[in-house]
Parts: structure tokens; sequence; C-alpha cells
């Protein structure tokens, strides 16, 4: 069986693995700094998690907050526009990079991440020799779309479970 079963394969009340890997990624969002949007990212093989990762500056480093706001915010620079100028490292390159600390090898690895993902870490996951990526909410990025989609990596829109009525 593999992490990414359909979510009717499963017979009883526990979540299917898409939903049980999504919902830890939702937790490592949560160690976020960024003040403008919270991502988190994990890596997993064979349902064991990897590495994790969350956007925010470097370690070590004062983040945004610290430093009285957000520079791209102030300067009015919409979402997904020079990036360059962002302090934060993104979700997907903080657990590509504690993977390579601690390392570990990422092949065929699943990469859930709770946005999409820009084309800067598209680029950096293909190198990385990820599989499958598994995102959940937009970001405006065509090109890494496109990029993922040309080097064969499997993208899968996340849709939450429906919750059930309560009897």
């Amino acid at each position: 069986m593999s992490e990414h079963e359909p979510r009717t394969a499963v017979t009883d009340d526990r979540p299917a693995w898409d939903d049980y890997f999504m919902e830890i990624t939702h937790v490592v969002a949560k160690r976020s700094t960024c003040l403008r949007r919270r991502v988190g990212a994990i890596l997993v093989s064979e349902r064991r998690i990897l590495a994790t990762g969350y956007n925010g500056a470097p370690k070590g480093l004062a983040h945004c907050a610290e430093l009285g706001g957000c520079y791209r915010e102030k300067m009015g620079i919409p979402s997904g526009e020079r990036q360059e100028l962002c302090r934060a490292v993104h979700a997907e390159q903080n657990a590509i990079a504690q993977a390579a600390v601690h390392g570990v090898k990422l092949d065929n690895v699943t990469c859930y991440v709770t946005t999409q993902p820009c084309v800067t870490c598209a680029k950096l996951l293909i190198n990385a020799n990820i599989v499958r990526i598994v995102y959940e909410g937009d970001y405006p990025d065509e090109m890494a779309l496109q990029m993922l989609e040309e080097a064969g990596i499997e993208l899968v829109r996340y849709q939450p479970p429906k919750k059930r009525d309560s009897q």
C-alpha cells in the first residue's frame, strides 16, 4: 500500500494517508514566522516523515515581526512577486535543507504543502527527486505548475474530507 491511497480505501474512522499528512502539514505551518502567509511542508516516503519545513527567516536571523513588519507588505508588493525581497525561506526549501543537513536521501518522496509551490520551490523539488506534490492553497505562479507537469511530477490538489454529521 502507498501513502496516497484513495480516500475510499479507508474502512474505519482513521484518516486516509493524504488527510493524515496534510493535517500534520497544517500543524507544521503554525511554526511559521511569516506575517503574510503561514506555509508548512513535509517530505514523506513510505508513510514516514523525512523532514518538515515552514516559511520564516533563516536560522538565527531576526524575522519580520522582530524587525517591525514585512518589508514587502510595506512596499505594496503583491503576493508571488519580487520574492528576492522577502526575508523568509519558503517551507519547501526549509524541508529540503533539513533533509540535507541530516543526510536524508530524497528519492520517491511526496511533498505535502499547504500552498502551491512557487517556481523557485518547484525547481528545487524537481532537482530533489520529489515524485508527487499534494498541495492545498493557491499561489499565483502558473510557471511553477507548468514546470512540475513538464518534469512528470504528480500534482494533487488536496480537498479536505467532508465533515461527517454527528449522530
